[in-house]
């Protein structure tokens, strides 16, 4: 933590740490899988890994340094465009970074771009897992759109679709936003169980439909 954003060099830990070096590296693989630790490669040192975001306080610079970095990850693995999304407690949710590892011809965004509140995905990512009451109200207030003929309107229909983002753990839009596209969101939660932002990609709906969004979903998730 006091070296951060610069990894710790290997040697460095086993040293505080009096450790066998075999021991060290199979103590620091172990919870690099978990999520606990960071590495850059074999020589590149090691640095705090983003589960424990969820339990200690840490400052900005820290987020945003591992945000930018799964962001990356999922984004070249998938090939599509993924960002992070905040909701501003009204009818916007405002992107606030990206990373597109896309090539050819692909979807993007611009960081500061927004979505209007009822854009499928992403609002069944932020609002999934709040008081049905409170989402009515919110529905009455800022309506929800009928973007194409895909697109689920009816109250009675979107609690249901809520309920079957709470199951899977992710929200999918197929064709629902736009014909030619498709998008998955899944929340980030605070450490007071709070949707704190949403991790969302964008592809054509011909490669994220319904035979790959199951699969892009879990990406999505596991990010």
């Amino acid at each position: 933590a006091r070296h951060w954003p610069e990894p710790v060099p290997s040697g460095t830990l086993i040293d505080e740490l009096d450790l066998n070096r075999s021991t060290a590296y199979n103590i620091l693989g172990t919870l690099q899988r978990a999520g606990w630790t960071a590495s850059r490669g074999d020589r590149g040192g090691w640095s705090l890994g983003p589960r424990l975001l969820a339990i200690v306080p840490a400052a900005d610079d820290w987020t945003a340094a591992i945000v930018r970095e799964e962001l990356d990850a999922l984004s070249l693995r998938l090939g599509y465009i993924a960002f992070v999304a905040q909701w501003d407690g009204g009818d916007r949710y405002a992107v606030q970074t990206k990373a597109d590892r896309g090539k050819g011809v692909h979807i993007t965004v611009e960081g500061g771009e927004t979505f209007p509140f009822s854009a499928p995905a992403i609002m069944r990512a932020f609002h999934a897992w709040s008081d049905p009451a409170v989402v009515d109200r919110l529905i009455e207030r800022h309506g929800i759109l009928p973007f194409t003929a895909e697109t689920v309107t009816e109250p009675a229909k979107v609690h249901d679709v809520l309920a079957e983002t709470r199951r899977r753990g992710y929200g999918a839009s197929v064709r629902e936003y736009d014909l030619g596209q498709s998008g998955v969101a899944a929340p980030v939660f605070d450490a007071a169980g709070r949707v704190a932002f949403a991790v969302i990609v964008l592809a054509f709906s011909s490669e994220l439909n319904e035979s790959t969004v199951e699969r892009v979903g879990a990406a999505v998730c596991e990010c």
